[in-house]
């Protein structure tokens, strides 16, 4: 099992380091660190996150690792982040 971002969910993690950054480098420094480490946490456990609950019928899971969630899907060998949201963004809901 491995760890890989999305394109899009690499830029939202490296724009929320810069966020951070821009008030307290240390805290930027410790928040990738912090998350890192519970991303690699997915390899042994990929099921430990939760159901997304804006969202329950897709097959995407979350890893809070606040104050941002990381979205992720497994597949084959894979945990793919797909996105990285700060956690005061609200999600909209498909009208499919």
């Amino acid at each position: 099992m491995e760890i890989k971002f999305t394109p899009t969910a690499r830029g939202m993690f490296l724009d929320s380091l810069l966020h951070i950054e821009k008030e307290n480098p240390i805290a930027a420094h410790n928040f990738k660190d912090k998350a890192e480490k519970s991303l690699r946490r997915l390899i042994d456990f990929p099921q430990s996150g939760k159901r997304i609950r804006e969202f329950p019928d897709l097959p995407f899971r979350e890893n809070i690792i606040s104050p941002y969630r990381f979205f992720y899907r497994v597949k084959n060998e894979t945990v793919w982040v797909v996105a990285v949201w700060h956690s005061a963004q609200i999600p909209k809901r498909s009208t499919k």
